[in-house]
């Protein structure tokens, strides 16, 4: 197995060194290599995703991508580097699982959110001598239909591991948005048909964020375009214990990019306090997908007891060090 590992900025570094020591425990024989991308690699060599970068991500298996600190303004030449390498490896499908205990209930749901196109396209202009600011939201058939099958297929799988009835929420705003969030609809529910042991159900996007934030016990998987996407995953993420613990998987047909969620938060980048957890759960779900199913249970075992006893970082409670929760895991493998 051939890893490209990518730290990125921030506590990119620090979350992401804590959890190649677990892969390599798990997965001595894995051949990794490192790699540079994000603010600080642009700041060296003018771009945020150099070519060499993407080179050792298109010969690798999987990446293990940590966070990169892209500036809210416009800065001329500076792509993200992150939506670049979805685009550039067709990682089309973005994972984001989350189980806890909700609101007092069980939650188990996965968010399936298309990866390559819509808003991400970043096809914006300036008119009307700089008044008006005008972007491009582009919605192909092609691109829905494979969402779909993927979210489809997650939730037959889902329904075989547990035994019960699969569920897909499909969530849109084809009220407003006809033509674009119409031809998603349309095609995620043609796509449906051929799989009739699932219950499918829309929901308005809006309604999807109240629903996740009051029942999200009542999810399975929801299926949904690309900007709503990311912004309903961190509304769910926050009962699986937030953004420190949220891990997610970028999917295409060949390869696959797996990152923590929680950004480069620059704020304590450097003071060795940063959750590694969302980061080594990153690592469980690539053994997952590698097919190497008993070292990621053990991890996952891991992870939950580490979770249950300690030590914990501050962001969870306690006064931890990355280092000190990274040993735990490691202890209890």
């Amino acid at each position: 197995m051939r890893i490209c590992v990518i730290p990125g900025d921030g506590i990119g570094p620090e979350v992401i060194g804590a959890a190649v020591g677990v892969l390599r425990a798990l997965a001595p024989d894995a051949l990794i290599t490192e790699a540079e991308a994000g603010w600080g690699a642009f700041e060296r060599h003018g771009v945020a995703l150099p070519a060499a970068t993407l080179a050792a991500a298109r010969a690798a298996d999987a990446i293990l991508f940590g966070a990169v600190a892209s500036p809210s303004h416009a800065v001329p030449g500076y792509r993200s580097p992150i939506v670049q390498l979805r685009r550039e490896l067709d990682l089309y499908a973005n994972i984001r699982p989350v189980s806890g205990t909700g609101l007092g209930k069980p939650v188990d749901l996965v968010i399936v959110r298309e990866n390559t196109e819509d808003l991400y396209l970043g096809r914006e202009r300036l008119e009307d001598d700089g008044a008006t600011a005008i972007a491009e939201r582009v919605i192909t058939r092609q691109a829905s239909a494979r969402i779909a099958r993927a979210a489809f297929d997650l939730a037959r799988r889902r329904a075989a591991d547990t035994g019960r009835s699969p569920r897909v929420t499909v969530a849109h705003k084809a009220n407003v948005l006809r033509v674009s969030d119409g031809l998603f609809r349309e095609t995620v529910l043609a796509a449906a048909r051929a799989y009739p042991e699932v219950v499918v159900e829309e929901m308005l996007v809006d309604v999807a964020a109240m629903r996740l934030a009051q029942t999200p016990e009542r999810f399975d998987v929801l299926v949904t375009t690309n900007m709503f996407g990311d912004i309903l995953s961190d509304v769910a993420c926050i009962h699986g214990g937030g953004l420190g613990l949220a891990a997610s998987a970028n999917l295409g047909d060949a390869q696959a990019l797996f990152e923590p969620v929680h950004g480069a938060a620059p704020d304590i980048a450097g003071q060795g306090t940063a959750n590694p957890l969302a980061a080594i759960t990153c690592v469980a779900m690539l053994l997952e997908w590698h097919g190497l199913s008993l070292p990621a249970a053990r991890l996952r075992a891991a992870i939950v007891g580490v979770l249950r006893d300690g030590p914990h970082t501050p962001d969870l409670g306690g006064t931890a060090k990355t280092s000190d929760v990274a040993e735990s895991v490691l202890a209890r493998l």
